[in-house]
């Protein structure tokens, strides 16, 4: 008898029982950072384009909510030299990184999401956006305990930037309607995996809400 697949409950169940899942507690000092909310993702025709921008305008609020609140702002993009050299194995894997190559319009940040002057932008050539950047040590430097993520995409710059969050000792908050994918089957599967191992999972509403409860102390950062 061939058994029936176990439904997402089930699967949910089975993890907290294996030992996963348990849940972080946000903590004081917060940071948001928005993951290359550029146009190649949400530009109709282009070859990056997600076909949604959902997640584009929640990070819209939850950034307009940062700033309220006085936390560290940080946002990222892409950028390769000629040729790619700097973004080596990974460059000649993804043939659409061509696409970021110089000061490429489809690397331009959404207006949506555009930073300020006086706020971090950081260029990567890779899925997270610690490696090989000054993240990191902007966070620490800064006092931050907790990373508020968003951005795109789900299964690729979001995770990977999820896991070196915590490996770096920041307790990671990625916020579900802030992130996007090309595709719901891979953006569900690594919000469950993230929320199971390496993340507090939240939605907009309860990122809104932990962000106007911050007091002075994580403001004019």
């Amino acid at each position: 008898m061939t058994s029936q697949a176990p439904g997402r409950d089930t699967r949910v169940l089975a993890s907290e029982e294996a030992g996963f899942g348990r849940h972080l507690q946000p903590g004081k000092r917060p940071a948001l950072i928005l993951v290359d909310f550029v146009r190649a993702y949400f530009e109709p025709g282009a070859q990056l384009y997600m076909g949604i921008d959902s997640c584009l305008h929640s990070a819209s609020r939850i950034l307009e909510a940062a700033r309220k609140a006085g936390i560290l702002v940080i946002s990222t993009q892409v950028s390769f030299s000629e040729g790619g050299v700097d973004g080596g194995v990974f460059f000649n894997k993804v043939a659409a990184l061509k696409h970021f190559v110089g000061k490429a319009p489809l690397g331009e940040i959404m207006p949506e999401v555009a930073p300020l002057p006086s706020e971090v932008v950081i260029t990567k050539q890779y899925a997270s956006s610690f490696f090989g950047t000054t993240l990191s040590s902007t966070l620490q430097a800064a006092g931050i305990d907790t990373l508020i993520i968003t951005g795109v995409s789900t299964s690729g710059c979001i995770r990977a930037t999820t896991v070196d969050a915590i490996q770096y000792g920041f307790i990671p908050l990625v916020c579900r309607d802030a992130v996007g994918d090309r595709n719901d089957g891979p953006h569900e599967a690594n919000l469950f995996d993230l929320q199971a191992k390496y993340a507090e999972v939240m939605s907009e509403e309860s990122i809104l809400q932990y962000l106007s409860s911050i007091t002075g102390s994580a403001k004019n950062i």
